[in-house]
C-alpha cells in the first residue's frame, strides 16, 4: 500500500506524536513501525492480530494524520477475520472521530458489508438486512459519484429481494393454513411496497388465489388484470391464464 512508504518516510517525525494532546507514556514503537507490522501481518492473512496492531496504532498516535488510516485498515482486518461486531465498532469510532474524512462512502460500505454478510437464509429472521440497506442507501445519498455507489445500489436491489421473499415464504405459510387476512396483508405489502423485486409477479398471482378463496372474484379479477398488464409474459401471468376459468376470465378483461 501506497499509504506504508510514506509513513516510513515520515516515521521519524510521528515518532513525538503521542505526547500531544496529554499522553505521557511513550510508546515503545513509532506510529511507522506498528503500521509496517500490521500490514505485514495484514499481507500475510493474521487478520486479527492486524486488526490488534492498527488499532494499537490509532490509540497511541490518536493525533496522527494516519489514526484515520490505521482505524479503516483495523476495520477491513477485522471484516476479512469474519469479526463483523469488531469491524462494526472500529467503523463507527471512525465515524465518531472523523465524519468529514474523504474515505468516509468506503467505511460506509465496509459498514454496509459487515451487515450484509451477516443477512441469513429467507426462511429465518433477516435481522441485518435493514441495517446493510440503511448502510448502502446512505453511501448512495451522500456520495453518488463513489467507486462503491453502483454496488451499494446493486447490493440495495438484492437485499429488496431477499426481504419481498421473506415476506413471501411468510405469505406461502399463511395461505397454507388457511390465514387469508394475513396473507393478503403480506402480499399486498409486496406489491406496494416491493415492485421492483422479481417476488411482484408471484404476489399478484397469490392475491388472486387469496380473493378467490375467500369468495372476491371482483378483487381476484383486479389483481389479475395488474398482472396481465405488468408483466405480460411473466410465467406467473401464464400460469394465471391456464387457471382463468376458476377465477375469472383475465384475458380479455384486462385487455
Amino acid at each position: 500500500m501506497k499509504k506504508i512508504i510514506s509513513l516510513l518516510i515520515v516515521g521519524t517525525i510521528l515518532t513525538g506524536c503521542a505526547g500531544k494532546g496529554g499522553t505521557e507514556i511513550e510508546p515503545d514503537k513509532t506510529l511507522a513501525e506498528i503500521y509496517q507490522s500490521a500490514y505485514a501481518e495484514l499481507e500475510d492473512k493474521n487478520y486479527e492480530t492486524a486488526a490488534t496492531q492498527f488499532l494499537q496504532a490509532e490509540s497511541q498516535f490518536p493525533s496522527s494524520p494516519w489514526a484515520a488510516d490505521a482505524l479503516i485498515m483495523a476495520a477491513y482486518s477485522q471484516y476479512m477475520d469474519k469479526d463483523f461486531a469488531g469491524a462494526i465498532m472500529t467503523t463507527d469510532r471512525f465515524m465518531r472521530f472523523h465524519p468529514g474524512h474523504k474515505d468516509v462512502a468506503y467505511v460506509l460500505y465496509l459498514r454496509g458489508m459487515c451487515y450484509y454478510r451477516q443477512v441469513s437464509d429467507v426462511r429465518r429472521e433477516p435481522g441485518m438486512s435493514a441495517y446493510a440497506m440503511q448502510q448502502f442507501q446512505q453511501l448512495v445519498d451522500r456520495f453518488p459519484k463513489s467507486p462503491y455507489a453502483e454496488n451499494a445500489k446493486n447490493k440495495i436491489n438484492i437485499l429488496k429481494n431477499y426481504i419481498a421473499g421473506k415476506v413471501m415464504y411468510s405469505a406461502r405459510a399463511d395461505m397454507a393454513k388457511e390465514n387469508w387476512p394475513s396473507a393478503i396483508s403480506r402480499l399486498q405489502s409486496v406489491v406496494t411496497g416491493a415492485q421492483e423485486t422479481v417476488m411482484t409477479p408471484e404476489a399478484l398471482y397469490r392475491l388472486t388465489e387469496c380473493y378467490t378463496a375467500i369468495g372476491l372474484p371482483e378483487q381476484a379479477i383486479g389483481y389479475g388484470q395488474m398482472l396481465k398488464l405488468n408483466f405480460p409474459d411473466n410465467e406467473w401471468t401464464k400460469k394465471l391464464e391456464k387457471k382463468a376459468e376458476k377465477v375469472g376470465d383475465f384475458v380479455q378483461k384486462a385487455e
